[in-house]
């Protein structure tokens, strides 16, 4: 066994580790993503007062808090068949633009990007925010800094804290928005829309000005054909916050839209012995295993989701790089796993614009902020999470404390998808087992596209990320092993 050490080995949240098995002439067989974590966040949530979800469920993740919240405060709505004022609703969105501002910045400059802008083949110790600061220069560094803390200010703003907001009620929200607030969001948010745009131009001409990369975002080691989910308003357009669950057809093809309510009627999870995450799938399709197409009910969500599973985007600017974007990548659908990086930075673009219009409404600033809650019951939140969608379901008893809970998060949406897509990546770069930190590199980067979060989809309690990387000959003798 010949040991390699590279720290650290990868850029993602949370815990988990890959097994390569190579055949007789060194092709790869199979590949598997094993989370080696368990949460326990349903079962210790159980015999709390419903109140608090809101402020218990932020603790799953200090990547997601924002969505968790409102995830948990919508579900809250429903069981206390409670409508929000349309000032709360508003609010609401716009903190949550604020939140998709720093987690885009985050994922693009610190985790996802450095494979693009420093190289997918640059030493481990280069591909990082530091690489990206080298290479393209301190001023950007600043400006990356300055923006993602626009983001946190919004949601200390409007939520009370940076990374565990408070604020959200059944029925509405706790704090109005003074002129004051209003104004320096406006100003942050404004600034914000340039570093999108600035941060689009900057994808523009490192990734898309280079041949080698669009082939890598194109090839058949990082494209796969599946169905996909995300949220839409009465348009079908992205809608971070609220709307229908829409999903299609690899095709493109509408398969079916419905009411978050409805999960359960459309959703099935499937559990492997070797992980402790489960696999979501279309019931109306099936489980057929770690395959994909349309016989497969296996779909994605996140940015590249919400795009193929929308018909546009709602704010200008937005809309025209998400045509840019298609017209590129030969067509909607585009099922290239890579693209999710330049669909995220679509994203964090339609963020700032919508949070522009939100900061610039004249209700804004109403203290009409919330509705009282009625009787408690049963409830479903569903929100968009940086990362695809999240679903909370809560179910009280009489006295309003939590009788049971069931959360679908966006990485467990997405896990056969990323199971899938590591095997495949896997398959089609290593041949004779000719191995090397570049190319492990790009089979991590089938699932950095994805920004999975594993403390949030699982949990353990090792407090350090000890992902493991496992290389296995047909036999099953462990050739070589990378771990942080």
């Amino acid at each position: 066994m010949k040991e390699i050490i590279i720290d650290p080995i990868t850029r993602l949240e949370g815990h988990g580790n890959v097994s390569i098995f190579l055949n007789d002439a060194g092709e790869v067989e199979n590949a598997y993503l094993k989370i080696p974590e368990l949460r326990g966040f349903e079962k210790f949530c159980t015999g709390r007062r419903a109140e608090l979800m809101p402020q218990l469920t932020t603790r799953i993740c200090g990547v997601c808090p924002v969505a968790h919240h409102f995830a948990s405060v919508k579900a809250l709505d429903a069981a206390f068949n409670v409508e929000p004022t349309s000032v709360a609703k508003k609010l609401r969105e716009l903190m949550n633009c604020g939140y998709y501002i720093y987690d885009h910045i985050l994922h693009f400059y610190y985790l996802g990007g450095p494979d693009f802008v420093v190289g997918p083949d640059a030493p481990p110790e280069k591909r990082n925010i530091l690489g990206v600061i080298e290479k393209a220069g301190i001023e950007v560094a600043k400006e990356v800094i300055k923006h993602r803390a626009f983001g946190q200010k919004i949601t200390e703003i409007l939520g009370g804290k940076a990374t565990h907001p408070t604020c959200g009620l059944p029925g509405g929200i706790s704090k109005a928005l003074s002129e004051e607030n209003r104004q320096e969001i406006e100003k942050m948010v404004s600034s914000s829309v340039d570093f999108a745009k600035f941060t689009l131009k900057l994808f523009h001409d490192i990734v898309l000005g280079n041949s080698q990369y669009v082939e890598l975002i194109k090839s058949d080691a990082f494209t796969m054909q599946t169905y996909y989910m995300g949220m839409v308003d009465d348009n079908n357009k992205v809608n971070f916050y609220d709307g229908k669950i829409r999903v299609v057809k690899p095709n493109g093809e509408e398969f079916v839209k419905f009411e978050g309510k409805d999960y359960l009627k459309h959703i099935e999870e499937h559990v492997e012995e070797w992980t402790y995450s489960k696999f979501p799938y279309l019931k109306d399709v099936g489980w057929k295993g770690q395959v994909y197409g349309p016989d497969s009910g296996v779909y994605r969500v996140g940015p590249l989701g919400r795009l193929n599973a929308s018909d546009g985007m709602a704010t200008p600017l937005a809309q025209a790089e998400y045509e840019i974007m298609y017209k590129t990548l030969g067509g909607k659908p585009v099922h290239g796993t890579l693209a999710f990086h330049w669909a995220r930075l679509i994203e964090l673009l339609y963020a700032t614009e919508r949070a522009l219009e939100l900061v610039k409404d004249p209700e804004i600033t109403s203290t009409n902020i919330r509705n009282e809650p009625g009787e408690p019951g049963e409830g479903v939140g569903v929100i968009e999470a940086a990362r695809g969608t999240l679903f909370h379901h809560y179910t009280l008893d009489k006295d309003a404390l939590i009788k049971d809970v069931n959360l679908i998060v966006a990485t467990t949406n997405n896990y056969p998808a990323i199971c899938m897509s590591i095997r495949d990546a896997a398959k089609g770069l290593i041949h004779e087992g000719k191995i090397d930190n570049g190319i492990l590199n790009k089979v991590e980067m089938a699932f950095r596209a994805y920004d999975p979060c594993f403390g949030c989809a699982t949990h353990y309690a090792v407090g350090q990320m000890p992902l493991t990387i496992e290389v296995f000959d047909k036999n099953e003798n462990l050739l070589k092993t990378l771990q942080r």
